[in-house]
């Protein structure tokens, strides 16, 4: 069953256009990941999906429901989440506080007993709950950073970038752990990530864009297994 739906979609920034066209789609309980050279408007597709960017021409629905120009909070409340690349945290903020504000749009009482669920997902963050964010190491941010999405309980939680900057063994449990939101939580799950080897390990299915276009997109293990991808966009 697709949840969501994304038809032919363009968008970019201002007169500038970076997508041309793309469509992807992502069944229920499903991981996929995209991959692609830089520039080739990953990022700016999750953007457009969760709203932070216009859509100019295309379709994109949400368990049926058109929801192309939907605002970022209304989208929230229907069950998107989304962590960004940078600026991901409230660094000046306490671990907890960030929590608190991933609540908004729920009661205190619902929004403790979410934090008590989150601290048991990322037992770090109970031991790190007074400390600001800022100082908290990369992956420790990307993990209060998912935590912080997670309070809403979305159904559908967008990725971009998830292991930029982190070493191969913080990265290594930086994935783990989306794996584990993916087995124990049931969320469908959108990655966009450089590290196409880890990721793509984690998922059901992948698309390859270049250049604002759909280039490939198949099971996750045909594209590890696929010998010219490997050698185009996953460093052989």
């Amino acid at each position: 069953m697709k949840i969501l739906e994304a038809t032919d979609i363009f968008a970019g920034y201002g007169k500038s256009e970076i997508l041309h066209g793309v469509s992807i789609y992502l069944g229920q309980k499903e991981v996929v990941t995209i991959i692609g050279p830089n520039g080739a408007g990953k990022s700016t597709l999750l953007k457009a999906l969760m709203g932070y960017i216009p859509i100019s021409r295309g379709k994109l629905t949400w368990k049926g429901e058109d929801v192309t120009h939907l605002k970022p909070h209304v989208k929230v409340r229907k069950g998107f989440g989304y962590v960004p690349q940078l600026g991901n945290v409230f660094p000046s903020l306490s671990v907890l506080e960030n929590l608190e504000m991933g609540g908004f749009i729920q009661s205190k009482q619902v929004v403790r007993e979410k934090i008590e669920k989150a601290f048991q997902l990322f037992p770090i963050l109970k031991e790190k709950r007074g400390e600001k964010a800022g100082t908290l190491s990369g992956g420790q941010r990307q993990m209060l950073g998912m935590a912080r999405a997670l309070m809403t309980e979305p159904e559908l939680l967008m990725l971009d970038e998830p292991s930029a900057g982190l070493s191969p063994k913080v990265s290594e449990e930086v994935f783990r752990t989306i794996a584990d939101i993916h087995n124990r939580l049931g969320r469908s799950i959108i990655i966009i990530e450089q590290d196409a080897y880890q990721s793509l390990n984690i998922s059901d299915r992948g698309y390859v864009l270049v250049m604002g276009q759909n280039e490939f997109d198949d099971k996750a293990e045909n594209i590890l297994s696929n010998q010219k991808i490997k050698e185009a966009y996953l460093g052989g």
